[in-house]
C-alpha cells in the first residue's frame, strides 16, 4: 500500500525521508495503542464512518463502512493564500514563521503536547461506552468522535515528529504511555482522568469538553507559527460534529423526559426515563470540570503565549481591531479577606478569561436550544448552567466553596451543600441502570428520543454499524 494511502496527508511526506521514516516508526505503536484502549468489543466491526483524505470540497468528508483499524488516520492543514503575519502580540505585523524559533521551542511543545495529550485520553475514557449503546445511530456516532480524536492526535504527532525532533519523538511516544485515570501516569489534564461511565456522561462532555476543544483550537489556530495554525483550522472542521453530538444528545434527552414526564403524571424514573433534575446534576458536573481547562483566571503563562504570537484569542482577526493587548484591563471577580471583589487585571494576563467568557456565552447559546425543546414538549422544567466559580478545581476558585450560583459558602454545611448540586452514588446506579445495549436498526433506548434525521442523508433506521 502506498504512503499516502496508509497516511493521507497535504504535508508532502512522500519528499521527507526522515519524517516519513518516523511516522512509519510510530504508526504501529499507535495502532497497537488503540487496540488496546480504543472502542473495546468493536475493532473487527464495519462502522458508517466520515474520513478525511484530502482537504478539498470532495474529498475531506467520505462516509462508507470501514473497520476502525482500517481507518485512514491522516495529516492535514488547511491551505492558506500567500504569506500572513503573525496577527497579534508584541510584533504583529512579522511574517509568519514555517519553522520554529529557538526562543519559542519549549512553550509550543507544551502547547502542542497538552493539546495533543486530551485527544488519546478522550478514547481512553469512552472505551467501554459501545456495550450499552441506546442505538446504532449513537453508536456509529460514538465511534465518529473516536476516530477523529484518533486523527487529531496525528496532527499533533506530525507537528513534534516534524518540528523537534528527538524531543518530539519522545512527547510523541508518551501520549501513547499515559492512561487516563491511571494513578502512575494519569493524563496531563485531570478533567481527562475523569471516567464516563455513561451515555449521559458522554454527552454532557462532547458538549462541554469537546466545546473547550473547540476553543482551545480556535485561539491556536490564529497563531503565527503557520504549520499550527493551519493544523488546528483543519482540526475544527471535525470537531463541530463532536459537539453536534454532545448538544443533539442532551437535546434528545430531555425531549423524551419531558414526554415520559406528561404520559405519567411527572414519573420519569417510573417509565424508565432520566428525570431532568438529575440531567441537570450532570450538567453541573462536566461543565464546571471544563471550565478548568482553560487554566487560571490571573495568567503570566497567558500573557507569553500571546506576546510571543503562539496563541490567539479566539477569532483574535475577525474580533478584535486592537492585537497587541498592551493596554486594557478585565474585570476579574476573586476572593479576598472572604469576600468577592473585582481586580482589574492587564489584558494580556487575562487571556484565560477572554476565552472562558466567549466559551460560557456559547453554551449558554446551546442552553437556550435545550430550554426550547423542553418548552416544545410542554414541560415547565428548565436546564442552567452554574456559576463559572462553581466546583472549581483549578484557578482563583479552587480553594475556596460557591454555590451553583457563585455565593461562597462555609459552615458545615457547604460541603454538602455542592454534593447535592453534582452526581450522587444514586444518580449513577440509576443512569447505570438504564444503560442497556439497543442495536436494532431504527430502534432507541427508551430514555432517549430519536434524531429528527439520520447522518449523511441516510435514513435514521440504517444500518451505522453492522453487528
Amino acid at each position: 500500500m502506498a504512503l499516502d494511502d496508509r497516511i493521507p496527508n497535504n504535508v508532502d511526506l512522500n519528499t521527507d525521508r526522515r519524517l516519513q521514516k518516523a511516522l512509519e516508526q510510530w504508526q504501529p505503536k499507535f495502532l497497537q495503542w488503540w487496540m488496546e484502549m480504543g472502542p473495546e468489543g468493536f475493532q473487527s466491526k464495519d462502522v458508517y464512518l466520515r474520513t478525511a483524505v484530502s482537504v478539498d470540497r470532495d474529498g475531506w468528508a467520505t462516509f462508507e463502512h470501514v473497520k476502525m483499524p482500517d481507518y485512514r488516520w491522516g495529516i492535514f492543514l488547511t491551505p492558506e493564500e500567500g504569506r500572513r503575519p503573525v496577527g497579534f502580540g508584541d510584533h504583529p505585523e512579522v511574517e509568519s514563521f514555517e519553522e520554529v524559533p529557538g526562543e519559542f521551542r519549549n512553550p509550543l511543545r507544551r502547547l502542542i503536547v497538552t493539546q495533543g495529550d486530551t485527544e488519546p485520553a478522550s478514547v481512553e475514557q469512552q472505551r467501554l461506552l459501545g456495550q450499552t449503546c441506546p442505538s446504532l445511530y449513537d453508536l456509529r456516532n460514538l465511534f465518529q468522535v473516536n476516530v477523529e480524536e484518533g486523527r487529531h492526535l496525528w496532527a499533533m504527532v506530525y507537528l513534534l515528529h516534524r518540528f523537534f525532533g528527538r524531543d518530539g519523538r519522545e512527547e510523541a511516544d508518551e501520549m501513547l504511555a499515559r492512561r487516563s485515570g491511571d494513578p502512575d501516569k494519569p493524563r496531563i489534564l485531570e478533567t481527562f482522568n475523569q471516567p464516563i461511565k455513561n451515555w449521559l456522561s458522554f454527552f454532557c462532555f462532547t458538549m462541554f469538553t469537546d466545546r473547550d476543544g473547540k476553543f482551545q483550537l480556535g485561539a491556536l489556530a490564529e497563531s503565527g507559527f503557520a504549520p499550527m495554525r493551519r493544523t488546528c483550522q483543519f482540526m475544527l472542521t471535525e470537531e463541530a460534529h463532536h459537539l453536534f453530538v454532545g448538544e443533539t444528545g442532551i437535546t434528545r434527552v430531555l425531549r423524551r423526559s419531558a414526554q415520559l414526564a406528561k404520559e405519567n403524571q411527572g414519573d420519569v424514573r417510573k417509565a424508565g426515563g432520566i428525570p431532568i433534575d438529575m440531567v441537570q446534576r450532570y450538567i453541573n458536573y462536566w461543565f464546571s470540570y471544563s471550565l478548568d481547562l482553560f487554566g487560571s483566571e490571573i495568567s503570566s503563562n497567558s500573557s507569553d503565549y500571546f506576546a510571543m504570537g503562539l496563541k490567539g484569542r479566539f477569532d483574535e482577526e475577525k474580533k478584535y481591531s486592537d492585537h497587541t493587548a498592551r493596554e486594557g484591563f478585565l474585570e476579574v471577580p476573586v476572593v479576598e479577606d472572604g469576600r468577592i471583589t473585582i481586580r482589574q487585571t492587564p489584558l494580556r494576563n487575562a487571556m484565560n478569561e477572554c476565552l472562558r467568557d466567549d466559551y460560557i456565552k456559547d453554551c449558554e447559546a446551546a442552553l437556550r436550544r435545550w430550554n426550547r425543546a423542553l418548552e416544545e414538549e410542554g414541560s415547565s422544567e428548565r436546564v442552567t448552567l452554574p456559576n463559572r466559580r462553581f466546583h472549581r478545581h483549578i484557578g482563583e476558585y479552587a480553594q475556596h466553596t460557591f454555590s451553583t450560583t457563585g455565593e461562597i459558602l462555609t459552615g458545615p454545611d457547604a460541603a454538602a451543600r455542592i454534593t447535592a448540586s453534582l452526581p450522587s452514588a444514586e444518580d449513577e446506579a440509576y443512569v447505570a441502570s438504564l444503560m442497556k445495549p439497543v442495536t436494532k436498526p431504527g430502534a432507541f433506548a427508551n430514555w432517549i428520543a430519536p434524531p429528527k434525521v439520520g447522518i449523511n442523508a441516510m435514513p435514521v433506521d440504517f444500518e451505522y454499524v453492522k453487528l
